[in-house]
C-alpha cells in the first residue's frame, strides 16, 4: 500500500517570523499521524527557520521551485546544490510558475533532473486549463506533461519522485474537481507512467490531487484509489484545517 503523501504549499504566504510558530504547532498536532508523510514548503526566504522549527519532526520540508542551473549568473535563483540540507522536496512544474515564470515542459524536464541529480525528491505537477478540460483534451494534455517531464528520467530515479494532478481551473477558485475526475485523472497519469516506466513503477509511485482541497472533501478524495494525497494550497495557511487533512489522510490508509 503506498503511503499517502500531504504537502503544503505556502506560495507567497507567511513571514519567516510567522513561520516558525505555525510550523511548530502544526508539528504538536500530526505528530500521532504516523500513516502519512507530511511537507511544508514555504518561501524561499523561510526555509531555512522552518527546518529548524521542525528539526526532530517527522514534518519534512519542501522547496517550491529550483532553477535547472547548478551555479552561474542567474540573479534571483536557487539551486539544488543550495537546497540540500535545507529540503528534501522541491515542487517543480506548478501552473503558477508555468504560467508566470513561462516555464515550459522542456525546462521542468531539466529542473527535475537537477533535482534528482542532488537527491531531493521533486513533486512534479501536471494539470490543465478550464479550456483544454472543456475541449474534452485533459487526458492527452496531461499525458504530454508527464512523457516530456519525465524524458531521460530512469525507473530508478522515479521511486524518488511524487506526481501532483492540479488541474488549473480547480487551483484556489473554491471549483474543486470531483472525486471521480480527480480518480479517473490521476489513473490515467498511472498508466501513462506504467507505459513508460512497466507495472512496478507504476503501483509504487504515489499521486496527488491538488484544487481547492479542504478538511470537508479531503476523506472524499482519499477514498479514491488512485489518489495517494494532496498538494494543498489555501488549507495549508490555517494549522486546523491542514492537520485535519493530514488526520483525513491518516485514516484512509492506516491499518
Amino acid at each position: 500500500m503506498r503511503k499517502p503523501i500531504i504537502a503544503a504549499n505556502w506560495k507567497m504566504n507567511k513571514t519567516i517570523e510567522e513561520a516558525g510558530p505555525f510550523v511548530r504547532e502544526l508539528a504538536q498536532r500530526v505528530a500521532s499521524f504516523q500513516d502519512v508523510d507530511v511537507v511544508v514548503c514555504p518561501p524561499f526566504v523561510s526555509l531555512a527557520a522552518v527546518a529548524d522549527a521542525l528539526a526532530g519532526t517527522s514534518i519534512q520540508v519542501g522547496a517550491q521551485n529550483v532553477s535547472e542551473h547548478e551555479k552561474g549568473a542567474y540573479t534571483s535563483q536557487i539551486s539544488a546544490p543550495m537546497l540540500r540540507g535545507i529540503a528534501s522536496y522541491v515542487i517543480i512544474g506548478h501552473s503558477e510558475c508555468r504560467e508566470y515564470l513561462h516555464e515550459d515542459d522542456g525546462m521542468i524536464n531539466r529542473k527535475l533532473k537537477a533535482a534528482l541529480s542532488h537527491g531531493l525528491r521533486p513533486i512534479f505537477a501536471c494539470g490543465e486549463s478550464l479550456a483544454v478540460y472543456d475541449a474534452g483534451q485533459t487526458a492527452d494534455f496531461v499525458a504530454g506533461q508527464i512523457r516530456t517531464g519525465l524524458g531521460g528520467i530512469s525507473a530508478e530515479q522515479m521511486q524518488s519522485v511524487v506526481i501532483a494532478y492540479e488541474p488549473i481551473w480547480a487551483i484556489g477558485t473554491g471549483k474543486a474537481a470531483t472525486v471521480e475526475i480527480a480518480n479517473d485523472v490521476t489513473g490515467h497519469i498511472r498508466s501513462v507512467v506504467e507505459s513508460l516506466y512497466g507495472t512496478e513503477t507504476a503501483d509504487a509511485i504515489r499521486i496527488q490531487y491538488g484544487g481547492s482541497v479542504k478538511p470537508s472533501n479531503m476523506s472524499d478524495y482519499m477514498s479514491q484509489p488512485n489518489v495517494d494525497g494532496a498538494l494543498v494550497g489555501g488549507a495549508s495557511l490555517i494549522v486546523d484545517d491542514f492537520a485535519s487533512l493530514v488526520q483525513a489522510a491518516n485514516a484512509s490508509k492506516a491499518g
